[in-house]
């Protein structure tokens, strides 16, 4: 009873660090329970004794089980999320937990991991966001160090996307982030701002069906449009380009890809169709 009690101990010393490992590579909150819970079930029928590093143990085994969870989640087809208005209109998200989402991983971050093949993501994850070495990688992935490392590289290309001009993104950016502010406060008057006089609002079907984004012209049309809205957007690259997502618990809903002349927004493509959202190439911003 009392090794089992010490046993418990030392692996609740490391919960947490397991729940950030499994949050980071799956996404999901529940999931990463799941992974965890999986771990201790899987030290519980080991030999703790012939356990050199408990901590580098825990963390192996953890990615393992997240690298399967996600395997498996590649292998079929996922329930996509609904996308009836009054489901998915933003009142329903608790925007607390949102925040407390965005503020620890960043949703852009989780929306471009979902693109990454199991491996890449499982090796940049650890890699780049824990500093483990490749030489530890590459038995959880099934690879050389070598190839551990290539796979991180190529997740991180695909992260961080293209180069892009510096001045002019910092210009545009300060622009979005002017009308995002803007959209969340309901304030008016800062949306016409931010909008050209003629700036045109198109949606495709799913954007319609999800929110209502009928074409729209003119800064008065879009401005009421986008009036106290935008609480779950995060702006991101969309092919090498600045945009918008938005992304309720971290699943891809919704992404705006928004034209910039002369400092104001020109006009805004609202794409929430799912095969023209899996194309995108999206990248987070630094």
């Amino acid at each position: 009873m009392e090794s089992e009690k010490f046993l418990t101990e030392r692996f609740e010393a490391h919960r947490d660090h397991l729940r950030r490992v499994a949050y980071r590579m799956l996404g999901s909150s529940t999931e990463a329970d799941d992974a965890v819970q999986e771990t201790w079930l899987r030290l519980a029928r080991s030999d703790p004794g012939a356990i050199a590093n408990l901590g580098g143990w825990l963390t192996t085994v953890v990615a393992r089980v997240c690298l399967d969870m996600l395997r498996s989640r590649r292998s079929r087809r996922e329930e996509p999320l609904p996308t009836d208005a009054g489901q998915m209109h933003e009142a329903a998200i608790d925007p607390e937990a949102e925040a407390q989402l965005a503020d620890s991983v960043g949703l852009a971050l989780l929306v471009v991991l979902e693109a990454l093949a199991p491996a890449e993501r499982v090796a940049f994850v650890l890699h780049d966001m824990f500093d483990l070495p490749f030489a530890e990688i590459a038995p959880i992935v099934g690879r050389s160090p070598t190839a551990a490392r290539q796979l991180a590289s190529r997740a991180r290309r695909r992260v961080r996307g293209a180069p892009t001009a510096g001045a002019d993104l910092t210009s545009k950016r300060q622009v979005v982030d002017a009308f995002l502010a803007a959209a969340r406060a309901g304030d008016f008057e800062g949306l016409l701002v931010v909008l050209d006089p003629d700036v045109v609002l198109h949606a495709d079907r799913a954007a319609l069906a999800l929110d209502g984004s009928a074409e729209r012209r003119g800064a008065a049309a879009v401005a009421a449009h986008f009036k106290g809205r935008a609480q779950l957007a995060r702006p991101v690259l969309v092919n090498g380009a600045l945009g918008v997502i938005v992304a309720p618990v971290g699943k891809l809903l919704l992404v705006l890809e928004i034209e910039i002349a002369a400092d104001r927004i020109a006009a805004i493509d609202a794409i929430a169709d799912p095969e023209r959202l899996r194309e995108l190439e999206l990248s987070v911003l630094d």
